[in-house]
């Protein structure tokens, strides 16, 4: 096979659910092939770099097989090396500061207290 349409590639492969959805995401401009937005019937070939922005989430893929069929999870594994940098660690933050429940509206200084802890300087 010299290659697959961008949108039986993408549902193939497992980024989107449906092949509808694969044909509404290139159509969208959420697909793109080398750099460039794919229609959906734009073929495909071995080395591609696929850049999908499905989901709110921006992946990173180079094709290394094709499908024409939806098959499990692990056969849509072999279709593609996943190339998106690993994302930042998210910054730690402090506890979030819980009363006792019941014990009713917070003072003045208990306020100020709570400020403090946690980094609202007044």
């Amino acid at each position: 096979m010299s290659g697959v349409r961008v949108d039986v590639w993408v549902w193939a492969a497992r980024l989107a659910k449906t092949r509808s959805q694969a044909t509404a995401a290139c159509k969208a401009g959420h697909i793109k092939v080398n750099g460039a937005t794919a229609k959906p019937a734009h073929n495909l070939k071995l080395g591609d770099t696929v850049r999908s922005t499905l989901y709110s989430v921006e992946r990173i893929y180079r094709v290394e097989a094709f499908a024409t069929k939806r098959g499990s999870a692990a056969e849509a594994a072999a279709l593609f090396t996943d190339l998106t940098p690993k994302l930042p660690p998210k910054p730690e933050r402090p506890a979030e500061i819980v009363r006792e429940r019941g014990a009713g509206r917070p003072s003045k200084r208990e306020r100020r207290q709570l400020d403090a802890l946690r980094g609202f300087v007044r």
